[in-house]
């Protein structure tokens, strides 16, 4: 046996049990829609995004809840020798609605950032589906390699046979073959890690199979860029939120307003024991005891509190201004690139990939015919397997571009 013989035996020992034909057996059938649905029902990120409503709704209830009275007793030498007393704190004015109402705000910017996590998944869904159907795109294409070195190898050991060509032809279709399977054997690796990426997305085990079907079978569309704009304005995440930090602090500030308001306070109970010191004296074992007191807002009437809370306004205001431009800006970057993105997969589909594979073609026939060097072979199956993988992922980057376009409008697109 020839040195290079020896040398390669590991490599086809190695890759030995390689079949072409991929094995889907259990796999479960999920299309995109599916796969969004099964995340918004098992996130894990976004039910603990979730698990904060209940906190906010008991927000509600604790902002709602009336002040406690106090109870207090005291004994003395002095008369009346015991005292007993309840203080009860009145709020007056409009106080506790405007609690309950910051309280509501503050709820629904829970709500804003649910929504916000719900958009944020619903991208790394959509970008680890169709990541993974690039995986086992690039493995097919592999596949595909694999056949053709092999054949590439039959015809060179043919040719070597009849005595048109040395055996150092021979010996590069050989190590062409291992090389190919080689790249099959890290594309399978490779197409686990993105299995395994959707699955911890999905809340799934990890070697759970999924038969995603034809995925890159259409491409996305979008709307107009008008169109997008004008949604963007209500459902973009980050102006949403600024919208409502802003309602908030307007719910604080009516608040502060309203806590500008004395509240009253009403004390009632008993003296006992305050026994006179002769007839007619006065003594007495119960008597009643009652008073009311109010604050005097004199010094504080919380005006650095009202001051601080329009200053907010005022950035919250500034803050919103450049949201909206910002995300303008991003969704229209978006809309042009997920443009040049079909564009580009359009062209691969409908040019280079059917010229390169004609190119490909040609060079194993003119090899066949002794017309052409095995080089030449080599070079135009290297040539179709890269175009092959570009178109791939171009393929992939359109999906990329419109799940970063939806997120940046806020809204589904599809």
């Amino acid at each position: 046996m020839k040195l290079c013989h020896l040398f390669l035996l590991p490599v086809f020992l190695l890759a030995a049990d390689f079949h072409p034909v991929r094995a889907q057996q259990g796999a479960q059938s999920l299309t995109l829609a599916s796969a969004l649905a099964l995340a918004e029902k098992q996130n894990l990120d976004l039910a603990a995004a979730r698990s904060k409503r209940a906190v906010a709704l008991a927000g509600i209830r604790v902002s709602g809840e009336y002040s406690n009275p106090t109870m207090s007793f005291g004994a003395a030498r002095d008369t009346p020798h015991e005292t007993a007393l309840i203080d009860q704190q009145l709020e007056i004015g409009p106080k506790r609605g405007r609690r309950i109402e910051v309280a509501r705000q503050e709820s629904a910017l829970t709500e804003t950032d649910i929504s916000a996590m719900a958009k944020q998944v619903r991208r790394l869904v959509r970008e680890a589906y169709f990541g993974l159907a690039q995986s086992r795109g690039v493995t097919a294409q592999q596949a595909s390699a694999v056949k053709l070195a092999e054949r590439l190898h039959e015809i060179a050991s043919a040719r070597f046979q009849a005595g048109d060509i040395p055996q150092l032809e021979v010996t590069q279709s050989e190590l062409e073959v291992a090389r190919a399977r080689a790249d099959f054997q890290v594309a399978q690796a490779e197409e686990k890690v993105t299995l395994s990426n959707l699955n911890a997305l999905l809340n799934e085990p990890a070697t759970t199979l999924w038969d995603l079907g034809d995925a890159f079978a259409a491409l996305p569309r979008s709307a107009t860029l008008d169109d997008l704009l004008a949604r963007t304005a209500g459902s973009n995440a980050e102006i949403v939120r600024l919208t409502q930090e802003r309602k908030v602090e307007e719910s604080r500030k009516a608040l502060l307003d309203a806590e500008r308001i004395p509240n009253l306070g009403l004390q009632f109970g008993t003296d006992l024991n305050a026994p006179g010191m002769g007839k007619n004296s006065g003594g007495y074992i119960v008597g009643p005891r009652g008073q009311i007191s109010v604050e005097l807002p004199i010094f504080s009437r919380n005006q650095g509190q009202i001051a601080a809370s329009i200053a907010n306004q005022t950035a919250l205001d500034g803050q919103l201004a450049a949201a909206r431009r910002a995300a303008e800006a991003k969704v229209e970057s978006a809309f042009f690139d997920l443009a040049a993105r079909q564009t580009q997969v359009q062209l691969y589909r409908d040019t280079i990939l059917p010229s390169s594979e004609h190119l490909e073609q040609m060079a194993e026939d003119s090899y066949r015919a002794g017309k052409a060097s095995i080089l030449t072979v080599l070079g135009a199956q290297h040539d179709v397997q890269q175009v092959e993988r570009d178109y791939l992922a171009s393929l992939l980057a359109v999906q990329s571009s419109f799940a970063q376009l939806e997120e940046a409008v806020g809204a589904p697109l599809d």
